[in-house]
């Protein structure tokens, strides 16, 4: 379960505004990539909050309107399928992180980002942070930030499907399922399919 370690360490240095980063959507064919980034007040505790993979839909949608009201401050952003085609997934994940973290109405002076990477070929994270692998299981902060980026994600999976219903995104929110791969052959990509990611077609 997530705790408040990395948060309190970061302002024993002297940071007085620690964000958590996370993304979601980096895997799957279809969609726009999402990232969040959310500052909590120190000691908060919300009820399931962990990593949103560990977290039931249900529950993800109450903790999305938890955090947005009691978070000190919060952002989500996303990066547009044509420009994860163009400059990769690597890229567009660290661009759509530092673009919440920069959307921030309170502006954090430290981030703890999820994973391993914290940059791309193109793309970085420029605030000062520091990386935590399996963070969103880690950090309070982090934890949230894989909640509103996931939910704001697969909400916009269910819109696409109104959209285009053949593809079923509501059920596979556009991840490469058996049944995603089946409808895409039988139907061809759509406007939001991620080109670069279909070359097993």
């Amino acid at each position: 379960m997530p705790g408040w370690d990395y948060e309190r360490a970061a302002a024993k240095r002297g940071f007085l505004a620690v964000c958590g980063c996370d993304e979601a959507g980096a895997g799957p064919l279809a969609g726009r990539v999402y990232a969040a980034a959310v500052i909590l007040p120190d000691g908060l505790e919300l009820p399931w909050l962990n990593d949103s993979k560990q977290v039931t839909e249900r529950r993800r949608e109450i903790l999305f309107d938890q955090i947005q009201e009691q978070a000190l401050s919060w952002a989500v952003a996303w990066i547009e399928p044509e420009e994860i085609d163009r400059i990769d997934i690597l890229n567009s994940r660290m661009k759509a992180m530092q673009a919440a973290i920069d959307s921030l109405k309170q502006k954090a002076d430290f981030a703890l980002i999820d994973g391993n990477r914290d940059h791309g070929s193109q793309c970085a994270i420029t605030l000062e942070h520091q990386l935590v692998v399996k963070g969103d299981s880690l950090s309070y902060s982090i934890a949230a930030a894989s909640i509103l980026a996931k939910v704001s994600r697969d909400r916009y999976m269910v819109e696409m499907a109104a959209l285009y219903p053949q593809y079923e995104f509501e059920r596979h929110k556009g991840y490469p399922t058996k049944r995603h791969y089946a409808l895409l052959r039988e139907f061809g990509p759509c406007p939001i399919h991620r080109r670069s990611f279909l070359k097993k077609l």
